[in-house]
């Protein structure tokens, strides 16, 4: 009962008006970012945060989040007529949605992408909604030590989850530690790693970090493609299953769900693994699974179905715990501090029209993208057929346009042009951006939460293994660390990245 109520609350703050718009752009916002090769929804954000100052706290957050999981079904479209992941969510539905296209059924895999992803966004909306109070409930218990020490597990779970090199994901964690303690210790007042720059005075900006590494980085690394792609313009009908198709899709789109359910939750998880393990998950169970690759609809139905039940169950850590597990809550977490919210269990309390607002909201935009996703995909085709070159001087121009105006100075648009370069150089070395965003946005948090623990225990060390739930805590990401370090774990889980890719 008491969740029915809160689900009421939410449903009046997310039918209003006004957040009724700012849903529809966001979710619009998002299908075309994710129809738009070259731009994911971590850039798209960093480019709109400016925006929200002049918003209600809630707008901006439905709106943000609107363009996260709207993103996963646009990078569908282009996956399936381009043969080209608009969202990297979608890599692993080209491998079978564009095989299906090119034999005319173009139109039913578009459709079993738009159905698998609601009824996917639909179940992991509903998790997020049972499993938010007893989980905010619970981090009530927390403390500094506690925090801390959860911060640390869910680096080591982003560095195990990332894909590529450990030791890369690793570099790419503690580079972010150390860009996030840029600027004015807060308790003793001396500024660190400013050298002398008054601009750096205040740390280093996480929306120009973000346009950098995921937005310059982004562009400029498709510029260099020269390979052509086939558009299947001409087969996109039927825009629905038949009995054969929905019956082999139906127990992978439930399978899928499952999965990113599951995974979403994980440090560094989210869409990305979601729908790789999907993949994976239904190659190795298939009967035949020779048809993986050749238009299988199970490749189609159970990745596009993990990455939206992954991307909105990645909202469970940041809402009752108040930890960004992958890139796109980091950003998250940027904009709920630009409008002075401190995330965590204390938002159920202190401001439950937000956080119930936010949740339901997410199945008000999901019914929104499968009511208008299918009707728009004529608009998407035309739009997929402007040449690149044409759109990434407007796609610039908008991220500097978007940087300038967080401070009103041409700095931060240095900076996020030197991020731009540094995230093409991660690109040609093999590096994966996203652990490097989340050590950024973690590291003053965890200095923070550190500091406090040692202050309140007389500077004793021990009070993180003292405690019972940190020293859990600790104990498992110790645990991950070593099986990772095991040679067979390792082979394994570079065969499983290598198989999804």
């Amino acid at each position: 009962m008491e969740l029915l109520n809160h689900l009421a609350l939410g449903f009046s703050v997310a039918m209003t008006p006004i957040n009724l718009l700012h849903a529809l752009v966001g979710v619009l916002l998002g299908t075309l970012i994710g129809v738009l090769p070259g731009i994911g929804p971590v850039a798209t954000i960093a480019m709109l945060l400016p925006t929200t100052y002049a918003l209600q706290p809630v707008s901006a957050l439905i709106m943000l989040a609107g363009i996260y999981y709207g993103a996963q079904y646009g990078g569908s479209t282009t996956a399936v007529l381009l043969n080209m992941p608009g969202e990297s969510s979608s890599v692993v539905t080209c491998l079978d949605g564009h095989q299906m296209a090119r034999r005319g059924q173009a139109g039913a895999a578009l459709a079993t992408a738009a159905l698998g992803s609601f009824f996917a966004g639909t179940v992991a909306t509903m998790l997020v909604a049972g499993v938010a109070i007893p989980l905010s409930e619970f981090a009530l218990k927390f403390g500094p030590a506690e925090y801390f020490s959860l911060m640390t597990l869910g680096l080591i779970g982003a560095v195990v989850l990332a894909s590529g090199s450990l030791v890369k994901a690793i570099a790419m964690i503690v580079t972010g530690l150390l860009l996030g303690i840029v600027g004015t210790d807060v308790n003793s007042g001396a500024q660190r790693f400013a050298f002398g720059i008054p601009e750096l005075s205040d740390g280093i900006g996480v929306v120009g970090v973000a346009m950098g590494l995921f937005g310059f980085a982004e562009i400029i690394t498709n510029l260099e493609s020269t390979e052509k792609r086939e558009l299947v313009t001409n087969k996109v009908k039927g825009l629905w299953l038949t009995k054969e198709q929905f019956r082999a899709a139906w127990p992978a789109a439930l399978r899928g769900t499952g999965v990113g359910s599951v995974l979403g939750i994980l440090p560094g998880g989210g869409a990305m693994l979601s729908s790789f393990a999907s993949y994976t998950l239904e190659k190795k169970i298939a009967k035949d699974p020779s048809q993986f690759g050749k238009g299988a609809i199970a490749g189609v139905a159970g990745p596009e179905s993990a990455n939206n039940a992954g991307a909105q169950a990645s909202f469970i850590p940041l809402l009752t715990l108040g930890i960004p597990e992958n890139a796109v809550m980091a950003m998250m977490v940027g904009a709920m501090t630009i409008h002075n919210i401190q995330p965590g269990p204390q938002v159920m309390t202190s401001n439950p029209k937000l956080f119930w607002g936010l949740i339901t909201s997410m199945w008000v935009g999901n019914l929104m993208l499968v009511v208008l996703n299918l009707p728009l995909i004529g608009m998407w085709v035309k739009l997929l057929k402007v040449p690149y070159r044409m759109l990434y001087p407007a796609i610039l121009l908008f991220c500097a346009i978007g940087v300038y105006t967080v401070n009103n100075t041409g700095f931060d648009v240095v900076m996020t042009a030197f991020f731009g370069f540094l995230g093409v150089l991660f690109v040609k070395l093999g590096c994966e951006p996203a652990p490097l965003l989340l050590g950024f946005v973690l590291g003053p948090m965890m200095e923070e939460n550190l500091r406090r623990a040692l202050l309140l225990s007389r500077g004793d060390p021990s009070v993180f293994v003292t405690r019972p739930l940190s020293l859990a805590m600790l104990a498992a990401a110790v645990l991950l660390v070593l099986v990772i370090a095991l040679p067979n774990i390792r082979r394994t889980r570079e065969v499983a990245f290598q198989e999804a890719t």
